[in-house]
């Protein structure tokens, strides 16, 4: 009986073909502009990810300066039993460098949930520029370890990344600061320390982030460069950032570190929560916009197979007086919608690739993001079988309220008529 209903379908929908081709066109461009708009727009959200997050350490573990919560007055025998309320409280002596990094580095290497880790030193310093001095900020770091698990190396363009480790008291200059400087590669540069330390450094890059601002005032050295500048010692570092193995696990492990190395760490949930929440927001519209599509298609849908109906009215009085029952009917017409919702979603998908790969060719250049050759695209596949399960709901929708009208047709109503 199954076979005898969809062979039904098949010559009403052959009946019809124009209007069934409108239909099927229309689920096929929903579909197809819901896929390329969801990809295009993860991909816009990765390409904004790889500008911050990426570059940013899930958890962060670093000595930040702040007020001693332990005063004198409270220590004091006499006063125990009060409130005692102080004014102007000054920070701590306690200095801004990390403790015991050996022991840190060893409890790091033996938690599985560590991805890496990489050492870091940052520091204020004045750039000599003639009689003028222009401030910024100086990052010692470990090439490797930076490249690997916050790449580094993708970001310097101009001269190579590794020639901080082997090139001795050398400097990697942000795009912005090396214009400002007026500095190539293979120039001198002087660094004044907020100490009063100075030291000339050699020109081996160039960096660009793609964010101006912070490319205006950053520079890179060697950790043990920066040690030097900074006339520390060779275990002084001021922070220490970790990428994990899974991203959401920062907040919980960033309090317990805080803990166990009694120092400050910071998740990046807390540092970037106003980024992910736009990323969030964009998501939820590029979704929103894909399933106006897939219901305005649906409308089409519904709109046509009530046109069908009611050109074949005969056809259904026949087949309900010829012992078709009204489930029967309904069926018939659900296959039609069906058919057209298959269709249409298989050659949405198809085409909706198709789109997708043509905007990821498109040349995209942009001197404020020199990773970026063309447009983003995210392929997941979850947009597509989300893209043909829509399909077949919308579709299914909008032939059921038709089909069940359909199976209520009294045959003998439409025969008298006639």
């Amino acid at each position: 009986m199954s076979n005898l209903l969809i062979k039904i379908a098949k010559e009403l929908l052959l009946a019809r073909w124009k209007q069934t081709l409108v239909a099927a066109i229309g689920v096929t461009f929903s579909i197809s502009m819901f896929v390329t708009l969801l990809s295009f727009m993860n991909g816009l959200n990765d390409l904004l990810d790889g500008l911050i997050l990426n570059r940013t350490a899930h958890v962060r573990i670093y000595n930040e300066v702040k007020p001693s919560k332990k005063q004198v007055i409270n220590l004091s025998n006499q006063y125990k039993d009060s409130y005692n309320f102080i004014n102007s409280v000054k920070s701590s002596s306690s200095r801004q460098s990390i403790y015991n990094t050996v022991a840190i580095f060893e409890t790091l290497n033996k938690d599985p949930r560590i991805l890496g880790y990489a050492p870091k030193i940052n520091a204020q310093v004045f750039f000599t520029y003639g009689t003028l001095a222009i401030t910024g900020s100086i990052n010692g770091i470990e090439v490797a370890a930076e490249s690997k698990l916050f790449s580094f190396k993708d970001y310097v363009t101009a001269g190579k990344a590794i020639d901080l480790k082997n090139v001795p008291n050398s400097i990697i200059l942000g795009k912005g600061l090396a214009e400002k400087l007026m500095a190539n590669i293979g120039d001198v540069v002087q660094i004044n320390t907020t100490d009063g330390n100075l030291m000339p450094l050699k020109v081996v890059g160039v960096f660009q982030s793609g964010l101006k601002d912070l490319d205006l005032v950053q520079s890179y050295t060697s950790v043990a460069t920066a040690q030097k500048l900074m006339g520390k010692s060779n275990n002084y570092l001021t922070d220490i950032q970790v990428k994990l193995k899974d991203i959401n696990q920062a907040p919980k492990i960033a309090k317990e570190y805080a803990l166990l190395f009694d120092c400050d760490a910071e998740d990046i949930q807390t540092a970037n929560s106003q980024f992910e929440t736009g990323s969030t927001v964009r998501t939820i519209i590029s979704y929103a916009v894909g399933v106006v599509l897939l219901i305005v298609a649906g409308f089409g849908i519904f709109n046509i197979l009530n046109m069908l109906i009611y050109e074949k009215m005969d056809t259904i009085a026949i087949l309900k007086a010829t012992g078709f029952s009204g489930m029967d009917v309904k069926k018939i017409f659900i296959y039609i919608a069906l058919s057209i919702g298959i269709f249409g979603g298989l050659f949405g998908i198809i085409f909706g690739f198709g789109f997708s790969v043509i905007i990821d060719n498109i040349p995209f250049n942009t001197p404020s993001l020199p990773t970026i050759k063309t447009f983003p695209i995210n392929y997941k596949s979850t947009y597509y079988i989300i893209g043909i399960i829509f399909s077949m709901v919308t579709t299914y929708l909008a032939g059921f309220f038709p089909a069940r009208k359909a199976s209520k047709i009294d045959p003998v109503t439409i025969i008298r008529g006639k």
